[in-house]
């Protein structure tokens, strides 16, 4: 399948659930609600046409207004990829968690928890790996983090 044959069939099957975005230069990009984000990858997985069998990367972002969320998807038996993300606000931001769709979410949900203070309902084992257990100076990657030791370098725009 081309990515004109890709962007084209989801089009098609997801247009109520999936909105392309312009910005993906490489692989199709879309965003999604947060509400769809489990239906949207379980249907996403089990489509015959385009079997997304691998999370290759999820990741948050914090753009100073609001989250992100960016998933990134490839099916290994048909050789294509697509990229979707969820945007919501500062507060209680949570999603819904796909380790059931694809197992292999578990370590980037908690990582996103972890250094995002994003909630991921349904994880089941949402605990630190990256900071020390007793960690309580708030979720460093987001842009209002400040700590005592801390020195915030000015930002470079390209």
């Amino acid at each position: 399948m081309t990515r004109d044959e890709l962007r084209a069939h989801i089009a098609a099957h997801y247009a109520g659930k999936m909105t392309p975005l312009e910005s993906g230069k490489v692989e199709p990009f879309y965003t999604i609600e947060a509400g769809d984000l489990l239906s949207t990858c379980w249907a996403l997985r089990d489509d015959s046409q385009l079997k997304f069998d691998y999370l290759c990367n999820l990741g948050g972002t914090d753009t100073g207004t609001q989250f992100e969320i960016v998933y990134s998807l490839a099916s290994i038996a048909l050789s294509h990829r697509i990229d979707f993300k969820i945007v919501m606000r500062y507060e209680n931001a949570a999603v819904d968690s796909v380790q059931s769709v694809w197992p292999g979410a578990n370590w980037y949900e908690r990582e996103m928890w972890e250094l995002y203070g994003i909630g991921v309902r349904d994880h089941g084992n949402l605990k630190r790996f990256l900071l020390p257990d007793d960690w309580d100076q708030g979720h460093p990657m987001r842009k209002n983090w400040t700590a005592p030791d801390f020195i915030k370098l000015p930002e470079v725009m390209t």
